[in-house]
C-alpha cells in the first residue's frame, strides 16, 4: 500500500506510556455522528501557478495509475533508512533537530524535548483543516466517501476533527509496530518530544474508537497524516488519509462473513468513486501485509488502460482489539485506509500534490461541491522555468536520503519541485560512497532567478557538510 493510502485508525484521551492522560478535543456530533467542526480558513499560501503538461500526461509519469513504483511500497520506511543502525540515524536527526529547529513552547498542547524535529514549514500545515471545505478537491472527496458509508450503514460514525498530534502507543505500539521499526525514527517521523510525535497515519485513533463498541459499531476518520518522505509531485511532509472500520458479534458472524462483507463494501466504493461495475475485469485483491490486521489485503482497479491501487485494508488483529480492551472471541471486525490526495489527483486531474495547499484562485475557483458529480477536471495554467542545481558528495554510513530531502524543504519550501537522485556510487578501493541529486527549483507564481535559488543552494550544501557530516565533490 502506498505512503498516501497506508494505515487504518480516530479521539478523546490521549494516554501516555506513564498512564498519565492528555484531554483531546474531539469535536460535538450531530445526529448523524459526524463530528463537527469550524469551516476552514483560508488555504496556506504556499505557492500558485501551474503545470503545462496535462494533467492525465503527468500522472501516468508519476506512476498514480499503475500498481508499481511509489504505490507498491511497503509499510516500512524508505529504502534508504531500511539498512542503517536505528540508533545512528535518530542520533544524525537529533543533531539536525538542534542545529536548525527553533521549537516552540509548546505544540498543541504538548511541550517540545530533545527529541523535537518538527520544521517551521510542516508546523504551518498544522490547523489547515483542509477536509472541512467544502469546496476544496480533498474536502469534496472526503464528502463524497461519507455520502456512500451513509447510504451502507446509517449507523456509521464520521470524525474529522483529531487533534494529530499524539503518543507513540497509540500510533505505533497498539498498532503492533515495534520500537526498533524504520518508520519511528527520527528520519521517517516528526517528534514533538520522545512520547509524542505528528501522527504518521490517522491508525493512531483506531483503538480509542475500538474501544467504544458496542456505542460505535462502524465509524470513519480522516484527518491531515505527516511524514518526512522524498521530493517529488506525488510526495508532500503533509497529506490527508480517510480510513474505516466495521465491528461485528463474533458469536453471530464468522471470520470468512467479515471477510466477504469487507469486499463487498470497499468494492462498492471503488465503484462509486470510479463508476466502475464491479468484476473480476475491474477488480482485483492481492495479499498484503500490515501489522494491524490478519490477513492484510490490497484492492486495485483497471482504470484508463492499467491497474492502480486504491487501498489496503483487512482483518483487525486480534493483538489490537485486545489493545483496545476488546474479546477477540466476541467482537471482530475490518479496518481500510486510503490517501486522499493520490485518489483527488487522478479523480480532478491535479498534477502536483503541492496545489492542494495552494491559495492561488486559478486552481480554488475552479471546484465547486457539485464537482465529483459533475466531473471536473482541473485546468492547467502557465508553468515557469526551473532551474536545476546539482548535489554531489561522499556520504557517511549514518547518511538518510530523507535528512536531506528534509533540509532542503525546510530552505526551498514549495519552491523546491523535486529532487532525482542521479548517480549512486561506491569507489571499489576505498568503499567511500557517493551520491548526486538534481534538485529542481521552480515555483508555481513566479520565475525564480538563478541568485535567489542560488543563495538557497549555497545554504543547503553549508548544512550538509555541517549537519550530515558529508564531504561535497
Amino acid at each position: 500500500m502506498s505512503h498516501l493510502g497506508r494505515a487504518f485508525l480516530a479521539p478523546g484521551t490521549l494516554s501516555t506510556p506513564a498512564g498519565a492522560s492528555i484531554q483531546v478535543p474531539c469535536g460535538r456530533t450531530d445526529r448523524t455522528g459526524r463530528t463537527a467542526g469550524q469551516s476552514s480558513g483560508a488555504f496556506h499560501s504556499a505557492m500558485a501557478g501551474a503545470v503545462a503538461a496535462s494533467a492525465l500526461v503527468a500522472l501516468q509519469k508519476l506512476g498514480l495509475r499503475s500498481s508499481s513504483g511509489v504505490q507498491r511500497r511497503a509499510f516500512s520506511a524508505a529504502k534508504s533508512l531500511r539498512h542503517q543502525p536505528l540508533k545512528q540515524r535518530a542520533s544524525l536527526t537529533g543533531r539536525m533537530a538542534a542545529t536548525v529547529l527553533a521549537p516552540p513552547g509548546e505544540l498543541l498542547g504538548v511541550a517540545p524535548d530533545e527529541k523535537y524535529n518538527v520544521p517551521a514549514g510542516v508546523r504551518e500545515k498544522l490547523g489547515k483543516d483542509l477536509l472541512l471545505n467544502p469546496k476544496h478537491p480533498l474536502g469534496i472527496l472526503w464528502r463524497t466517501v461519507q455520502d456512500y458509508f451513509e447510504e451502507q450503514d446509517p449507523n456509521c460514525k464520521f470524525f474529522d476533527t483529531e487533534k494529530p498530534v499524539v503518543n507513540t502507543v497509540d500510533c505505533f505500539d497498539k498498532l503492533r509496530v515495534p520500537p526498533e521499526h524504520p518508520s519511528r525514527s527520527p528520519s521517517d517521523t516528526y517528534y514533538v518530544n520522545k512520547d509524542y510525535v505528528l501522527r504518521t497515519h490517522t491508525s493512531a485513533h483506531q483503538c480509542q474508537f475500538l474501544s467504544q463498541y458496542p456505542k460505535i459499531t462502524s465509524f470513519l476518520c480522516a484527518g491531515d497524516v505527516y511524514r518526512r518522505d522524498e521530493i517529488d509531485a506525488s510526495h508532500y511532509p503533509a497529506f490527508h488519509q480517510c480510513e474505516g472500520v466495521r465491528l461485528f458479534d463474533a458469536e453471530k458472524v464468522s471470520r470468512e462473513e467479515v471477510l466477504e462483507d469487507l469486499k463487498k463494501t470497499l468494492e462498492g466504493l471503488a465503484a462509486h468513486l470510479f463508476q466502475l461495475k464491479t468484476g473480476e475485469d475491474t477488480m482485483r485483491w492481492l495479499d498484503e501485509y500490515f501489522p494491524f490486521t490478519e490477513p492484510s489485503l490490497e484492492l486495485e482497479i483497471f482504470y484508463q488502460d492499467d491497474w492502480m491501487e486504491v487501498l489496503g485494508c483487512g482483518v483487525i488483529h486480534h493483538d489490537v482489539l485486545r489493545n483496545a480492551g476488546l474479546d477477540p472471541a466476541k467482537v471482530h471486525g475490518w479496518a481500510f485506509g486510503l490517501g486522499l490526495e493520490r485518489l483527488a489527483m487522478v479523480l480532478f486531474g491535479i498534477p502536483d500534490i503541492r496545489l492542494f495547499w495552494s491559495e492561488d484562485p486559478r486552481f480554488s475557483e475552479q471546484f465547486a461541491p457539485e464537482s465529483f458529480a459533475e466531473k471536473t477536471r482541473f485546468k492547467p495554467f502557465s508553468k515557469y522555468p526551473p532551474v536545476l542545481k546539482d548535489i554531489s558528495m561522499w556520504i557517511p554510513e549514518s547518511f538518510a536520503d530523507n535528512d536531506l530531502f528534509e533540509m532542503i524543504r525546510d530552505e526551498g519550501g514549495d519552491q523546491v519541485e523535486k529532487v532525482d537522485l542521479m548517480d549512486d556510487f561506491t569507489h571499489p578501493k576505498t568503499g567511500k560512497r557517493s551520491k548526486m541529486f538534481r534538485v529542481t527549483w521552480r515555483d508555481m507564481s513566479r520565475t525564480l532567478t538563478n541568485e535567489e535559488v542560488n543563495a538557497k543552494h549555497e545554504t543547503v550544501l553549508e548544512r550538509l557538510v555541517k549537519e550530515l557530516e558529508v564531504e561535497l565533490r
